[in-house]
């Protein structure tokens, strides 16, 4: 436990190392912004930069290396070629290389200050809600490209009408269909600089009837970025349903109240694929139980995979240990996580289903201990616990 514990803490440390240096990134752009910094003011920059890209370079080289403990089933060179090609690999590495190449190359003050901020980019790992907004512009992809279209037609339309009606009028300011283009996009989008008004009466009728078109054709990407986001959510955040439960084939045989009293433990939870849902030496929490999807246990010397109606965690939870294997989604998959207090107690009042899941659990560790001898003594703390 004491070794959970003080890799708890180490994760903790390294996150808060990484948020500070993403300030400190941060706060070196805004200084070299200024327009009249002190000698002080430009030390301070130029060490805060530098102490930040050496720490998100550590951390890349790191992630690049511990890739393969962190992949299930795939061998080093493919787990970190994975890991580089990862939405947050690619972040990772857009971070670190223009901060590099600025150090080589000649480039401007106001490129560098450019690449320091580009480490906001970073939080995308501690705000799992960015996931989310990825994920709905993937699955909204070719509507939002069709809706831009449209809006591309609308405005080179626009211009092109706007021009023959005003180039005479105001040769000066609608000289051609590009420069009306100005025009034309803050029309639609309702902001109007005032740089460029028509004169003629009908230019202003033009302009008026652009300006409805621009208000109904934001709207388009908008409705369907709201849908989308509707989707999206009602699909992750599912309702536990006494079918689901019942389902289930270890509460198989149960009567309708322990089921009910079931469903009220259970946490419904979503993951995307690629997702590593608990890993090897974490603390344990809970136990999951598939109800769409699947995951994979990363086991010696063949991995294991789970589908619907399976479930895994039970063994660190009846042993008492920190969790055995890596658990990754190798597909969108639906979860009840049921917690470890609310494990023990249902343990507590239903023997028959403790039954169950004990014999599920010696099965287990049974088929382990032919690849890894000694597993029953994983939970000890001589012992390395394998899977």
């Amino acid at each position: 436990m004491g070794d959970t514990v003080s890799h708890r803490g180490l994760r903790l440390i390294a996150d808060a190392v990484l948020l500070a240096s993403v300030l400190a990134a941060v706060a070196c752009s805004f200084i070299r912004s200024l327009p009249a910094g002190t000698p002080a003011q430009i030390e301070l920059a130029r060490a805060l930069g530098a102490a930040a890209l050496l720490i998100f370079t550590l951390e890349y080289a790191v992630r690049l290396w511990i890739a393969p403990e962190q992949a299930s089933g795939r061998n080093g060179p493919m787990a970190r070629l994975d890991y580089a090609r990862s939405f947050l690999g690619v972040i990772d590495l857009i971070v670190i290389l223009p901060g590099w190449l600025a150090l080589l190359l000649p480039v401007s003050t106001g490129l560098i200050e450019l690449v320091d901020l580009l480490a906001l980019l970073k939080l995308a790992r501690f705000a799992p809600a960015l996931g989310l907004v990825g994920t709905v512009l993937r699955n909204e992809a070719r509507s939002l490209v069709g809706a831009l279209m449209a809006m591309v037609v609308l405005l080179v339309l626009a211009a092109g009408v706007m021009y023959l009606l005003e180039r005479n009028a105001q040769p000066q300011l609608f000289d051609s269909i590009p420069h009306t283009l100005w025009w034309a996009i803050v029309t639609m989008a309702s902001v109007g600089y005032g740089d460029m008004v028509p004169a003629t009466a009908a230019g202003r009728v033009f302009g008026g009837i652009i300006m409805l078109l621009g208000i109904a054709i934001f709207a388009v990407p908008t409705g369907i970025l709201a849908t989308g986001f509707a989707q999206e959510i009602r699909r992750r955040d599912f309702t536990v349903s006494w079918q689901a439960v019942a389902g289930v084939p270890l509460f198989a045989g149960l009567d309708a109240p322990r089921i009910a009293s079931i469903t009220r433990l259970l946490k419904p939870q979503s993951v995307p694929r690629n997702y590593t849902i608990v890993r090897r030496g974490d603390p344990a929490d809970a136990m999951f139980f598939i109800l769409r999807g699947a995951v994979e246990v990363e086991l010696i010397p063949q991995p294991v995979k789970l589908g619907p109606g399976q479930f895994f965690g039970e063994i660190a939870l009846v042993k008492d240990t920190t969790r055995l294997a890596t658990v990754t989604a190798i597909q969108d998959t639906q979860l009840l996580a049921l917690e470890v207090n609310d494990f023990r107690r249902l343990m507590a009042q239903l023997p028959d289903l403790k039954t169950r899941i004990e014999a599920v659990v010696e099965e287990r560790l049974q088929t382990l201990e032919e690849a890894v001898p000694k597993l029953r003594n994983a939970d000890k703390p001589q012992a390395d616990p394998p899977a």
